[in-house]
């Protein structure tokens, strides 16, 4: 009875659990497989640019390693190592993408390295292909060039020095950083697993530079992959943190003491407007009263 009570309280445990992974993996099949499926069929083998010129590079550059000189001149131009100098290694960078590794195979590589950047084309564009495939390789082999200036030690986290005579070419980093970044994008734990635990196993197996190399991919594309979509926030929150500056006011410049102006002739007073006088406004002076004795000529004797 206990055990069926036990049973019970079980199923719907289960049955959630089972309803979960079939939407997770519905949803990562559709994500990463269907999806660039549609993408290819509507843009054509223009889709897969990228894949085919990370293939023929590698093939290309892997035959020329065959003969002594063409292998000088591989190494000439994609040949990174973490000894030389940095403005070297950083113009080196691009070419050793398509540089194979010499520990491991080409051919069996090649599968790996068409898959990655075909789905990621399909999926993130060739611009951002590019950016994250060049990005997680510069940052792997910046790291590492860390790694090995620290030295050994620091709780297995250095290097030793001869590690900087290796040659770091391939571009093992570059497809573990894009199936990395899809799956983080894209919500895939089934690929996440599948190339970050792969990665892990490699470090701790054979504990060599190409393993933190791949590690260090694998941390910089989840790091990317969580940014994805956040450009408005981060632009907000670097705003938020630079000081805001008050604008000061501009210093004036002393002005020049003006000239004394030459004193002006005095003007002649305006004469006041004469007013049109009207026949009603005009008055005439009434005549005087004439006094008694005024205005009268004096008698004469004949008068009087």
């Amino acid at each position: 009875m206990t055990a069926e009570r036990h049973l019970d309280r079980l199923r719907p445990a289960a049955a959630r659990l089972a309803r979960f992974t079939g939407r997770t993996l519905r949803g990562e099949w559709h994500a990463i497989v269907v999806d660039p499926v549609r993408q290819l069929a509507r843009r054509g083998l223009s889709g897969l640019l990228l894949a085919f010129v990370a293939a023929f590079g590698v093939i290309f550059f892997h035959d020329i390693a065959q003969h002594p000189t063409g292998a000088v001149w591989v190494t000439r131009l994609g040949g990174v190592k973490a000894d030389l100098p940095l403005w070297l290694s950083l113009l080196r960078t691009p070419v050793s993408l398509y540089v194979p590794a010499l520990d491991l195979p080409v051919w069996a590589g090649i599968t790996q390295l068409f898959l990655a950047f075909a789905l990621a084309e399909l999926t993130l564009g060739r611009s951002r292909t590019l950016a994250i495939a060049y990005a997680t390789t510069l940052a792997g082999t910046l790291v590492a060039r860390l790694m090995i200036a620290i030295g050994p030690g620091w709780s297995g986290l250095g290097l030793p020095a001869a590690c900087g005579q290796v040659l770091d070419t391939g571009p093992s980093a570059a497809v573990v950083g894009l199936f990395t970044y899809l799956s983080v994008v894209r919500r895939a734990p089934v690929v996440f697993t599948l190339t970050g635990g792969s990665m892990v196993w490699e470090s701790i197996a054979v504990p060599n530079l190409a393993g933190r190399e791949h590690l260090i991919a694998v941390g910089s594309a989840v790091v990317l992959g969580l940014l994805h979509g956040r450009r408005s926030q981060l632009r907000a929150l670097g705003r938020s943190l630079l000081p805001t500056r008050t604008p000061r006011p501009s210093p004036t410049a002393p002005t020049a003491p003006t000239a004394p102006t030459a004193p002006t002739a005095p003007t002649a007073p305006k004469a006041s407007p004469v007013l049109p006088m009207t026949a009603a406004s005009a008055t005439v002076p009434a005549p005087a009263s004439p006094h008694p004795t005024a205005g009268r000529t004096p008698m004469t004797s004949l008068e009087r």
